[in-house]
This record gives structure tokens, C-alpha cells and sequence, in this order.
């Protein structure tokens, strides 16, 4: 092993300090995004500069190997993130083109009945985790806040009303990514981590839909609207409870998000709301209600998106197009130290990438809607317009999120709070906060920490599938802070350079979640064990 480079865990031989200089760059990032209001872009540029600082000066890490999984990240932030970005947001934009988004903003006006924080849960909450379940990466976010903005909501609320509410389905996201990249980095089994994952979540999903009608709405909205609140958040933690544990983290968020509308819309038919509009917002205008054809045209691109998405991912299990390239000068070539192996560095190119589904659903749309060819270019144009910008930022965030990785600054940060031990499993919730905040995704917060929290369980003697578990459900708590993830959900309601506005505006929502969050698990490592698979 002499010719790898070690990574240090302690370079500067006392951890707490060692850990506090790992983080710089990370309260760098947050100083600059969410304090000085700086834009995203350049924020992350910033922070990845101070990150290469940090780790060439203090963790000794050669230049070479800095660039060059830096340059992984950057790679990897393109292909498949902003892929998958690029070709849900063409799909949005062709449903706006054709006139079948606002069909369907139609159709919530007709069943929300003009209220805006039942509007909320039901576009947020229950047709963004349908969003969550099949695309992901901050694509439900944007889809979700420009429907609310056309419902008549502040672009700023719209946008916190669906980083709130894309919290809960991110843990079985992309048909259970997340889940099966936990098992597969820790070895754990599947189907434990599965239904440990559903014992934690779903009672965040419970109160979910009203926490975030309190947040836009107050205490008087949630009078109004707590109904809607309880019915959507039980059936989709009812479902998600059920799917996690008896069938596995395939599809807990589909069929949860579609239990969850199901329900709401069911009980609108016999429960009406006030209007609940804040601030003089305009009253929807009354319209003739949707024919049945107008109601499948405004449903059309997202069925087709997720039974695409479905069906393709069952044909990927049989496809081997994979390309597998050896990073250059950085595969192999670093040892952790805390795991006691070679890091592999291996860029996979995977031609038939959720991404690709994606635009398979976005053509089969376009197909189905008769959308001309025209259209279905301006539509492209217009996506690629909007992007440029969020793909830089994306670009960079994951370059840092891969520099932490491979330089060790991230084995740092979560060695020092593994030292809590008997109240480790409060900070296992916020290991898995911190590195989706750095990622933007709960699945390489899973291939993070994953291995650090079941070498600490097994050091404080509680199970490992409860510490790897509350990893991941950890993660989404940290999904409405991560750059990532805001960047992109502001490209379709014009605060495309105000996403420190934003950052601030949830920030301390995604403490309190997260809090409760490890105090559950706190709780299911000491008191309610009989809960641990």
C-alpha cells in the first residue's frame, strides 16, 4: 500500500480541531449563499477553492489527486444528474407548450377549491413525491413551485412549500436507489433496511403536510385545512409504512403519492375548504369544469413518465451498454484510512441512464399529445436556456462533494461525531443530513456514510441496520438546503440568482426535521428497539 496516497483522519492530532477545519469550506459555502446572498455558482466556486486549499495544505493531498477527483465530481454532476435535470424539465416544458400543465393546473384549482394551502399539500406534497419517486434531483422541486406559482403563490413560498414537502419520498426515490446502494455499499439486507427506513419515515410523512401548511399558512390555516393535512399524510404514511415493509423500496413513493391524491381528492368531494387565499391573491377565475378527455390530457406526461420510468427500470437489469472508465491518476491511487482499502475511482457511462427514460417519456408525450416538431424543439431550447446556469453550479457542487470524499475531509467530519458514543444515534441523523446537503442526493449520502455508521454501531452496540437506516432517512432532511437541489428549483419561476434567499428561508426547517429525525432514532436505539427489523 506505499504507493497509495493515506488519507489523515486527524492531521492536525486533535479531532474536534481537525474537524472544525474540515468544515471551513462547507460554512464558507453557507456564509456566502445563504448571508451575503451571493449566487449559487459562485458560491460553490468559492467553497471548492477553499476546499483544495484545505486539503492540499493541511490533509497533505497531492494536487494531482485533488484536481482529478474534483474533475470526477464535475463529470458526474453532468452525466446522469443534470441529465435526468435536463430531460424532466424538457418534459415540463413541452406539458407547458401544449397546454396540458395548465390543464392540470386546472384541475387542482377545481379540486383544492381555491385554497391555497390545500393547493399546497396536494401539488408539494402528493404530486411532488409522485415527481420525487421517478425523476428526483430537484426536478420535483422546479415542476412543483411553478405549478404553485400559477395557482396564484409568491415564487419564494412556492419554491419553500416544495423543498419543505420533497423530504419524506427522497429516501425510495428513483424506484429505491438510495436504499439498494445502502445495502449493496454496507452488505446489510435489502429488505431490513427497507423496513427500518419505513418505521422512521412515514411518521414524518404523518406530519409532513401539516407542518407545511403552519409554515405558509399559520396556526388559522392549519384550522382551516387540517383535514386535508391529516388525510394526505395518513395515507401516504399508511402506504409508505406498508409498501417498505412488505414489498421492498421499489415503489413505496409511487404508490404512496398516489394513494395520498387519491385520498385528498376523495375527501374534497365531500369537504370544502375556505378559500384561504393570503395577501389580496387573485381568485382563481370559474371555468367550465375539465371534460374526461381535458382531465387525461392534463394527467398524460406524468403517467407516462412514471410508467416509463417503471418499466425501464426493469429493462435495465437486463441491459449492458455500461461503459466503466478508470478515473486517470486518481482510481486506486488513495487508501481510507478509515475503512482500510483502495478508493475506487470509476466514472460509469450508462447510455440507457434514468435520464434517458426520461426523455422516452418526454418523446412518448410529445407522441401522445400531437406535438409538433416545433414545439418539441422550442421546448428543448428553452430547457437548455434555463439550465446553463444550474448545470454550472450542479457541476461544482458535486466536483466539492467528490473533493471531500477522496481527500478525506468528509471521513474527518463524520469520525469526530462518531465519538459520541452512547448518543451516536442522534448524530447518525445528522451525518446523513450533512452529506446530502454536500451531495444533493440521499443515494451518495448512503455510499458516504453508510460504512461509518455500522462501523459505529457495532463500537456502541446497537444494530447496524438501524444507524445505516437512519443514514438514509437522515438524508432527506437535508434535501432542502443542499445547493443542488435549490439551484434547480429555481429555474422555472424566475429566482434564478437569489438562491441564498431561499437557503435561509428553509435552513432552519431542515434543523427541526432532522432533529426530530435523530431523536427517533435515538429513541429506537435505546427505548424502542422492538421497533429495529
Amino acid at each position: 500500500m506505499t504507493h497509495l496516497w493515506p488519507q489523515p483522519i486527524d492531521p492536525l492530532h486533535v479531532l474536534p480541531i481537525s474537524a472544525l477545519v474540515a468544515a471551513l469550506p462547507l460554512i464558507l459555502l453557507l456564509v456566502l449563499l445563504g448571508i451575503l446572498r451571493r449566487s449559487a455558482w459562485l458560491s460553490a466556486a468559492c467553497a471548492l477553492a477553499a476546499a483544495l486549499l484545505v486539503a492540499g495544505s493541511v490533509w497533505r493531498m497531492p494536487m494531482r489527486l485533488a484536481l482529478a477527483s474534483a474533475s470526477f465530481g464535475f463529470a458526474y454532476g453532468l452525466w446522469p444528474i443534470m441529465w435526468i435535470v435536463l430531460a424532466a424539465i424538457w418534459l415540463y416544458n413541452l406539458a407547458t407548450d401544449t397546454g396540458s400543465f395548465d390543464l392540470l393546473r386546472r384541475w387542482v384549482e377545481e379540486h383544492a377549491s381555491g385554497n391555497a394551502a390545500v393547493q399546497a399539500v396536494l401539488v408539494a406534497f402528493c404530486f411532488g413525491a409522485l415527481l420525487e419517486g421517478t425523476a428526483g434531483f430537484g426536478a420535483p422541486v422546479a415542476i412543483a413551485a411553478f405549478l404553485l406559482v400559477a395557482l396564484g403563490a409568491d415564487a419564494r413560498r412556492a419554491v419553500t412549500a416544495a423543498l419543505i414537502a420533497n423530504t419524506t419520498p427522497v429516501a425510495f426515490g428513483a424506484l429505491g436507489i438510495p436504499i439498494v446502494a445502502l445495502a449493496g455499499v454496507t452488505g446489510l439486507d435489502l429488505g431490513k433496511l427497507s423496513a427500518m427506513v419505513g418505521r422512521q419515515l412515514p411518521l414524518l410523512s404523518l406530519i409532513l403536510p401539516a407542518y407545511l401548511v403552519c409554515v405558509l399558512a399559520g396556526w388559522k390555516g392549519l384550522k382551516q385545512a387540517w383535514p386535508a393535512t391529516l388525510v394526505s399524510g395518513g395515507a401516504f404514511a399508511v402506504v409508505q409504512f406498508t409498501v417498505s415493509n412488505l414489498w421492498g423500496p421499489y415503489a413505496p413513493d409511487i404508490l404512496a403519492s398516489v394513494a395520498s391524491i387519491g385520498a385528498l381528492v376523495l375527501l374534497l368531494r365531500f369537504w370544502r375548504p375556505d378559500s384561504g387565499r393570503r395577501g389580496g391573491a387573485p381568485t382563481p377565475e370559474i371555468r367550465t369544469p375539465l371534460s374526461a378527455a381535458e382531465r387525461i390530457r392534463a394527467w398524460l406526461p406524468w403517467a407516462a413518465l412514471s410508467a416509463v420510468m417503471i418499466a425501464w427500470s426493469y429493462f435495465k437489469l437486463f441491459d449492458r451498454r455500461a461503459v466503466k472508465l478508470p478515473v486517470p491518476v486518481l482510481h486506486n491511487a488513495v487508501f481510507i484510512s478509515l475503512y482500510g482499502k483502495a478508493y475506487a475511482a470509476i466514472y460509469t457511462f450508462q447510455p440507457l441512464a434514468a435520464g434517458t427514460a426520461a426523455l422516452a417519456a418526454m418523446l412518448l408525450t410529445a407522441l401522445l399529445l400531437r406535438a409538433t416538431p416545433r414545439q418539441v424543439a422550442r421546448s428543448g431550447l428553452k430547457t437548455a436556456r434555463q439550465l446553463w446556469r444550474p448545470a454550472l453550479t450542479v457541476g461544482l457542487i458535486v466536483a466539492l462533494a467528490y473533493l471531500y470524499n477522496y481527500s478525506g475531509l468528509t471521513y474527518t467530519l463524520g469520525a469526530a461525531l462518531a465519538g459520541l458514543g452512547r448518543f451516536f444515534p442522534f448524530a447518525s441523523g445528522f451525518l446523513g443530513w450533512l452529506a446530502c446537503f454536500m451531495t444533493g442526493s440521499d443515494t451518495s449520502s448512503n455510499l458516504l456514510f453508510g460504512n461509518l455508521q455500522v462501523a459505529a454501531a457495532h463500537q456502541i452496540h446497537v444494530s447496524p441496520i438501524l444507524l445505516a437506516a437512519t443514514n438514509s432517512s437522515g438524508a432527506v432532511t437535508g434535501k432542502m438546503i443542499s445547493p443542488q437541489n435549490i439551484c434547480i428549483g429555481v429555474t422555472t419561476v424566475g429566482l434564478i440568482g437569489r438562491e441564498g434567499e431561499v437557503l435561509r428561508t428553509t435552513f432552519w426547517h431542515s434543523i427541526v426535521l432532522a432533529g426530530l429525525l435523530s431523536a427517533l432514532a435515538l429513541a429506537q436505539a435505546h427505548v424502542l428497539a422492538w421497533m429495529v427489523p
